[in-house]
């Protein structure tokens, strides 16, 4: 069974740097790509960058040079280095990752908030 575990939110002031960090704590399928996105409030939910299983990756304009996305397959496991953070990004952020046969699963979201 899949099941997606976000850790590494929280509070940070502007220019500051956060981890994030994905597993899927069962490790029964390999996924094929791996993502994040994230939600501020009343905006819709936006990609903000993905990997692919041969380590590809893609990112929004809004992050290029500041965040990057990497995994680790054998522990199904996908992070995001987020640097020199603005308010901007201050939203809830959602790990996707999306498996052969059986589709995509979304973990519930781990808060980050820039803020001073």
């Amino acid at each position: 069974q899949v099941q997606l575990v976000e850790s590494g939110g929280g509070l940070v002031q502007p220019g500051g740097s956060l981890r994030l960090s994905c597993a899927d704590s069962g490790r029964i399928f390999s996924s094929i790509t791996m993502g994040w996105y994230r939600q501020a409030s009343g905006k819709e939910r936006e990609l903000v960058a993905s990997i692919t299983n041969g380590g590809s990756p893609n990112y929004a304009d809004s992050v290029k040079g500041r965040f990057t996305i990497s995994r680790d397959n054998a522990k199904n496991t996908v992070y995001l280095q987020m640097n020199n953070l603005n308010p901007g990004d201050t939203a809830v952020y959602y790990c996707k990752m999306t498996f052969a046969f059986i589709g995509d699963y979304w973990g519930k979201g781990t808060l980050v908030t820039v803020s001073s």
